[in-house]
């Protein structure tokens, strides 16, 4: 690996960095995204349960805020009613829209640079190509034919391709795989809310 590294040239360490880059922020969003972090098992039906006995308890809000992405959405509602027991039904549910947009951002956390990735590594590689290119052009002069510089400048110029690509294809897979897990989750979690909105209103009615 390391002669591979060496034969490539300068040019291969952006990838190299963008590699790592990748591979930590897809298994971090592996982690994150997964389900029952996003909708812990059942704390639709928990916190449901716990308003038709009343108003919850302080401690069944910080439990209901603790529990994934969908728990803040569903306790901003109650905090709202906490706060301001007059409060109308269009208050409610703009304070838990609220809260669902903190709960979008962090479902599409690191995408952005995931897709970045995606774009910049060919371009980087097609930057150790132009360096190879470069690197054999100025080897043919008419004085002196060097084919070690020459090999050297053909060994940058496709291992940095071959590496650029490497790294882009399996992020941009990954990348669409997770921004198509995050509309899932994000579409799940705009249900949830508006049957928890409706489930307040009624109780309140």
């Amino acid at each position: 690996m390391l002669s591979i590294i060496q034969a490539a040239g300068w040019p291969i360490w952006p990838l190299i960095l963008c590699s790592i880059l990748a591979v930590a922020l897809i298994l971090e969003r592996l982690f994150q995204l997964q389900t029952n972090k996003v909708f812990p098992p059942k704390v639709m039906e928990q916190a449901m349960e716990a308003t038709r006995r009343g108003f919850p308890s302080e401690e069944s809000l910080h439990q209901l805020e603790s529990a994934g992405l969908l728990g803040p959405v569903l306790a901003s509602g109650l905090r709202c009613l906490q706060k301001n027991p007059q409060a109308s039904d269009e208050d409610v549910k703009t304070s838990m829209e609220m809260s669902g947009r903190i709960a979008a951002h962090h479902l599409e956390r690191y995408l952005p640079t995931l897709g970045t990735i995606a774009s910049v590594a060919p371009l980087l590689g097609l930057l150790g190509t132009v360096v190879g290119m470069i690197e054999i052009f100025g080897a043919s002069t008419p004085a002196a034919n060097q084919p070690a510089q020459l090999a050297h400048g053909i060994s940058v110029a496709l291992y940095n391709t071959a590496f650029g690509l490497i790294v882009a294809i399996p992020t941009l897979m990954f990348w669409r795989y997770f921004r198509g897990i995050a509309d899932r989750h994000l579409l799940a979690l705009e249900v949830s809310a508006e049957r928890f909105a409706r489930h307040v209103v009624q109780l309140r009615n």
